[in-house]
């Protein structure tokens, strides 16, 4: 099993609003494809800066090869779709992870 994990910085006026949009848009968007499964939102308390907020989106997949599916079909437009909404306002990293215990 592994987590594809999104670390989202996201201007403090916007951040209530980027997780509503996550939670009424993205995710939903996200599970109509069936291959990222279990999505958690996750506040990051560590590494905070004054004008800003982090969050995690966390995904689990299968395996690569699923994940690689996600990313041709849907990946792209969900990211022009944010960057419609929040422009320069969020800035996304993923980070793919496996899950060992």
């Amino acid at each position: 099993m592994l987590i594809y994990n999104t670390t989202f910085h996201v201007e403090m006026g916007d951040a209530r609003n980027f997780v509503i949009w996550l939670n009424e848009f993205y995710i939903p968007e996200v599970e109509k494809s069936g291959e990222l499964k279990n999505p958690r939102i996750l506040r990051i308390l560590s590494h905070k800066e004054q004008d800003s907020e982090c969050f995690s989106l966390q995904w689990e997949v299968e395996d690569s090869a699923t994940l690689h599916r996600w990313h041709v079909k849907q990946e792209a437009a969900l990211n022009t779709e944010m960057m419609k909404v929040f422009k320069d306002k969020v800035i996304g990293f993923p980070t793919l992870m496996e899950v060992i215990r």
